[in-house]
């Protein structure tokens, strides 16, 4: 049994190696795959080079836009900070996601305890931009 557990664990490192072959772009670091949540699909998440200091929510968003992502969401941050924890700063991120009842207001993840919050989007914070890979 312990040889068909090697096995299985060797095929899966080289299907995760041509995984990460046929679609990490230079640069990227791969975060990790996201479950669907309310029948969306998985998805895998890969975290883009890069980032922005010190600036609004608004800024932000067109940042990672203007950089080939989007900010993330606030369950892909809790992903990012689960898995890529050290490829931040001690500080709070911009998440693409308003307050739904406080629409002046947007999420955000600190990253130097896991928290999430919310606090309006004039405020000045830092932004990563992730890329989704939706599976079919």
């Amino acid at each position: 049994m312990q040889s068909n557990t090697a096995e299985i664990e060797s095929l899966m490192a080289a299907s995760k190696r041509q995984f990460l072959v046929e679609n990490l772009k230079p640069g990227e670091t791969y975060s990790g795959l996201l479950l669907g949540e309310n029948g969306a699909p998985d998805e895998h998440v890969f975290l883009l080079p890069g980032e922005l200091l010190d600036a609004d929510w608004d800024k932000s968003m067109a940042w990672a836009e203007k950089n080939g992502g989007v900010l993330p969401t606030r369950r892909q941050q809790s992903l990012l900070i689960a898995n890529l924890k050290s490829h931040f700063k001690p500080r709070y991120y911009w998440s693409c996601e308003q307050h739904a009842d406080y629409p002046t207001n947007a999420w955000l993840q600190y990253f130097y305890d896991g928290y999430q919050n919310y606090l309006r989007k004039s405020y000045a914070g830092a932004a990563r931009a992730v890329r989704r890979l939706p599976i079919q």
